[in-house]
């Protein structure tokens, strides 16, 4: 197996994403400037319960912030990894134990021995994707620079001078 195998087609990806209500982002950063900051505030403002994971802090993004993923007191649909591949065995471990269906390992997060364990035991896998550029480009969610006409177009936008 390879790479390929787990970035997910467009039909699992939405099924994923369409499915999960309630996330928990190990790894998930107070700074802003961070991508797991930045991919865990879109999905919380898209309707999804974000948990952040990351002993760091006791609190992210007006959430409570938990040690691991094992402390977590209620259902966890997605687990969301943005760690090193090297810390993945123990999150592995710890998204089977708390009985979470899909295993989602950010872009450039890739371990192929932890993926087919993973998928062996019954998880939805999705490796070197991001949650947040997959939601927004199959949910409509695409924005750049402000902008979100919910429409991919060739064609520039027409601008009006005043």
């Amino acid at each position: 197996m390879n790479v390929d195998d787990f970035r997910g087609d467009i039909p699992t990806l939405q099924r994923v994403l369409g499915n999960a209500r309630t996330i928990a982002v190990v790894g998930l950063s107070r700074n802003w400037e961070r991508p797991s900051n930045f991919a865990a505030k879109y999905m919380q403002e898209h309707g999804y319960r974000i948990i952040p994971v990351n002993p760091v802090y006791d609190e992210v993004l007006g959430e409570r912030c938990y040690k691991d993923l094992t402390e977590i007191p209620e259902p966890v649909d997605m687990v969301d990894v943005f760690r090193k591949p090297a810390d993945l065995p123990p999150i592995l471990e710890q998204t089977l134990a708390i009985g979470a269906k899909t295993l989602w390992l950010q872009i450039g997060v890739i371990d192929l021995a932890v993926a087919e364990r993973a998928r062996a035991a019954g998880l939805e896998v999705v490796m070197d994707r991001c949650v947040k550029i997959e939601h927004a480009r199959l949910f409509g969610g695409l924005n750049f620079v402000g902008v979100n006409t919910r429409v991919i177009s060739s064609h520039r936008m027409k601008t009006i001078h005043n």
